[in-house]
């Protein structure tokens, strides 16, 4: 991305926070002649840390790095006039009487709502959940690590409940506001209704007012307080994202053709954009989740466990290879064997080498990554064939989308696989999603489909070649 200032003052400066679960990135953008100009001005790292056996993540310095990005910007000579932040979904902070977080903010990888799925399903069955909220099942899902904080009394001293973007916003802004993308992947809102449900909140005793009405993507939240202001150097207006970080990629995927989309990134996500939820026992089967996009859509898609994997050996192996080196290497390999990436082995493992060789034997670095692109290109390949099933259509492309979408050695195993027409970028979706979603928030951009329009006239989007 470029760095270099624009020639001419533009509209609005806006700010996209762009969290993920190793990484963190403040990125202007403002339209210039009609076209989306992005520019990075921060980039910090990110990681759950283990203290005493559990999984937590540290939001004090997430915030102090927001606050940093946000000077940063600032000190680049960028001042934004808007901000908004994104992260993953799920996790969330319970805040006291004081407006204090009650302990620690558990990241979605320790294993306490895996613990207690047994006794969750006891109180409502998971068929019915599902009926209910349309979200597939998986043991870090919001309601199970909620039901945890109920049998261990943590959430009694509970005033308020924020996912972390609404949390960071809280505290940039001081107006709470839950925003529904987000909200939706905790399994607890109606997919008829958008709104809490308030049978599963009983049935869970969680207390309903900690669950109030939800926002929309676009809604403004409220100007910096003082110290915040006084801090970073200047005001600026908090208008909300699509927080959930994939539903924002999606605002920026181009899939005015109805095609599918596949967020790739630590997390792959494969879906299609829905005006209802599809809450049926095929869909249930299919463990597709429905969760929540603007204007009360939804995004039909499946989980997979995307690029952690090689993320994980990259760092096992000391960083000694880049991404990219890894990608050379398995290309030049011929190891085809594949991985069940739906096995809960490769969701938090102690060492994601030893659990693949436990299944394949030793394997040199080139296999160890063929093995993941591969696999990953059949989970994709499965995805899609559940996914025609489940909606009854037959799909010819698949748009991929996000920081995966870089790597062409897995782009070109997915189309090979999938049989489709691939298209790949825009690389920054999530962080285009986010701006966009500000932007219309102020009249900037008129709608989804301007946005889109403005998107496909900003950046590169590339249909892969199958090589060999």
């Amino acid at each position: 991305m470029e760095r270099n200032l624009p020639q001419t003052k533009p509209q609005n400066v806006y700010l996209a926070v762009d969290i993920g679960a190793s990484s963190g990135r403040h990125i202007v953008g403002y339209l210039d002649e009609g076209k989306l100009v992005l520019r990075e001005v921060y980039r910090f790292p990110n990681g759950a840390k283990n203290v005493g056996g559990r999984l937590f993540w540290d939001t004090e310095r997430l915030f102090e790095e927001i606050l940093l990005g946000l000077k940063a910007a600032a000190q680049a000579g960028f001042t934004p006039d808007y901000v908004g932040i994104d992260t993953w979904a799920v996790d969330y902070v319970l805040l006291d009487k004081q407006n204090k977080p009650i302990g620690g903010t558990y990241s979605y990888r320790d294993e306490r709502g895996a613990k207690i799925k047994e006794k969750a399903h006891a109180v409502m069955d998971f068929p019915l959940l599902y009926e209910k909220t349309g979200i597939q099942y998986a043991p870090f899902n919001t309601l199970y690590q909620l039901y945890d904080d109920v049998l261990t009394s943590r959430i009694s001293k509970a005033e308020s409940f924020l996912m972390l973007p609404d949390y960071f916003h809280y505290r940039l802004t001081g107006v709470k506001k839950q925003e529904y993308t987000n909200a939706t992947s905790t399994g607890m809102v109606n997919a008829v209704t958008h709104e809490w449900d308030k049978e599963i909140l009983s049935r869970f005793s969680l207390p309903e007012k900690l669950f109030g009405a939800l926002s929309q993507p676009c809604t403004v939240v409220g100007k910096f307080k003082k110290e915040v202001a006084d801090f970073v150097g200047y005001s600026a207006t908090v208008i909300l994202p699509a927080t959930h970080d994939t539903a924002s990629a999606v605002l920026a995927a181009p899939i005015s053709d109805g095609a599918p989309y596949l967020s790739s990134g630590t997390w792959s996500l494969l879906g299609v954009a829905q005006k209802a939820a599809h809450t049926d026992k095929t869909a249930m089967a299919y463990n597709y989740s429905n969760e929540g996009s603007v204007d009360f859509t939804f995004r039909f898609q499946k989980n997979i466990i995307g690029l952690w994997m090689i993320q994980q050996v990259k760092k096992e192996l000391g960083d000694k290879y880049s991404f990219s080196e890894l990608a050379d290497l398995a290309r030049k390999d011929q190891e085809s064997r594949l991985l069940d990436l739906s096995d809960p082995r490769f969701l938090s493992p102690k060492s994601m080498i030893a659990e693949i060789e436990a299944m394949l034997g030793k394997l040199s670095v080139g296999a160890l990554a063929r093995t993941i692109f591969l696999s990953l290109a059949e989970a994709y390949k499965k995805a899609l064939d559940e996914l025609e099933n489940a909606t009854g259509k037959r799909y010819d492309a698949l748009h991929v989308i996000g920081g995966g979408c870089q790597n062409a050695l897995l782009n070109e195993l997915t189309a090979r696989a999938t049989g489709k027409k691939v298209t790949v970028g825009p690389v920054e979706a999530t962080a285009i999603g986010n701006l966009i979603a500000q932007m219309i928030g102020t009249g900037e951009i008129k709608d989804l489909d301007a946005a889109r329009e403005t998107i496909k006239h900003s950046f590169d989007i590339t249909e892969v070649k199958i090589n060999g």
